[in-house]
């Protein structure tokens, strides 16, 4: 792990939110998924922070999971109120962010979202999450990320039986 500069779009939103100190971490493999990234880092899988676009009744909106959980969809739509929500596509999720799936991070987006945050993410005194590339991350405390995001607490993971 090495010190790294963000995706430009990333660094430019720390600046903004007035975190141009924040360390970012990089990584000559990719850490496209959590169990690369906590492999890569040296943390529990349920330390990384998903940034996961989805469209509720087409409309895209960013969820907010620790990598040890899936998103549970339905929880989702009942968030909302919304009739449908479906993963969204590869190029929809980069259109509404300005990411690659992979590395998006859960704030700086090309444009302005909805974003829900599952409380799953306090259990943490840190998390880490994707910095823009697939290759950067970043630690922050997870009620900072959430106020970052300007994300909404919910609880949204789908529960193992």
């Amino acid at each position: 792990m090495t010190t790294s500069a963000a995706h430009p779009r990333f660094a430019e939103a720390l600046r903004t939110l007035g975190l141009a100190g924040l360390p970012t971490r990089s990584f000559p493999e990719a850490t496209r998924t959590a169990a690369e990234a906590a492999a890569a880092i040296g943390c529990e899988l349920s330390q990384i922070c998903k940034s996961l676009i989805f469209a509720a009744d087409g409309v895209p909106v960013l969820v907010l999971m620790d990598g040890a959980s899936r998103v549970d969809v339905e929880l989702v739509r009942g968030e909302l109120g919304a009739a449908k929500v479906t993963r969204a596509a590869a190029d929809v999720v980069r259109e509404t962010t300005g990411y690659a799936i992979g590395g998006v991070p859960p704030f700086g987006h090309r444009t302005r979202t909805k974003v829900l945050a599952d409380r799953s993410l306090l259990a943490h005194d840190v998390v880490w999450a994707a910095a823009g590339t697939p290759h950067t991350v970043f630690p922050m405390a997870p009620a900072d990320l959430v106020a970052h995001a300007d994300a909404t607490l919910v609880d949204v993971r789908e529960r193992t039986a």
